[in-house]
């Protein structure tokens, strides 16, 4: 079994993320209306014999106008960070980091399968690799995840309604509808991109066959593939 994270590498994780968070930019930096190129990134993990967790980080490359499949790269190994939350893009980074340098199209865009700005310290995984891999981003989560004890209003059951999640007066993310009567997704900005900029993104990725963007849906059913592939049958973590 993999052990916690320690109090002092929590202390040292956070103070990290503080530090990254004054370097966050909620604007948009480029007129996504003519992106051409936007990756989906998601990662899947399981437990091996030995006790040690593993995972998968897939990227699927998509042109942006037509959503067909551009490209996908994968990177998998031993996870050596212990699951805590608020601390998950250090389990994660050094994967999405392999599996990024294995792409030959360099996306304009990436979405991730999970939260950005949504976060205690403003700094998820969609923020830290944003940063990290110096691209527009934003995340795209299918639960909520409840920041400093704040809940949310649900949208109205309508396509393309949204609440936002406003904590201590300021706003957090989105709560967004993509279709009629689903459950909403959770929709919070990496970085170098604005709420209503990426909502529209979401709602213009989403496709009838689910209620989360085409590019982190594709991610998701590439990381199933590849953890079967890679684990032998293993159970997931």
């Amino acid at each position: 079994m993999q052990s916690e994270l320690s109090p002092e590498k929590q202390r040292g994780f956070a103070q990290i993320q503080e530090q990254l968070g004054g370097k966050l930019r909620l604007t948009d930096c480029r007129d996504f209306s003519a992106l051409k190129t936007v990756a989906g990134i998601d990662l899947a993990y399981w437990n091996a014999p030995d006790g040690k967790e593993h995972a998968v980080c897939c990227i699927v490359v998509l042109d942006a106008q037509t959503h067909a499949v551009l490209e996908t790269a994968r990177a998998d190994g031993v996870i050596a960070v212990p699951y805590c939350p608020g601390f998950l893009a250090f389990r994660e980074l050094p994967l999405v980091q392999e599996a990024f340098g294995k792409l030959q199209h360099r996306p304009e865009l990436c979405v991730f399968d999970g939260n950005g700005y949504l976060h205690p310290r403003h700094m998820g995984i969609a923020s830290h690799a944003a940063l990290l891999l110096g691209i527009p981003a934003f995340g795209v989560a299918k639960t909520y995840y409840r920041v400093l004890d704040t809940g949310y209003t649900e949208p109205a059951p309508e396509a393309g309604s949204y609440t936002d999640i406003v904590i201590g007066g300021e706003v957090y993310g989105r709560v967004l509808r993509t279709h009629t009567g689903v459950k909403p997704v959770f929709i919070s900005v990496g970085n170098d991109i604005s709420l209503d900029t990426a909502a529209a993104l979401a709602m213009q990725f989403t496709e009838k066959e689910s209620r989360i963007p085409l590019p982190t849906r594709l991610a998701d059913l590439e990381t199933h593939t590849a953890r079967a592939e890679l684990s032998g049958g293993m159970h997931p973590a």
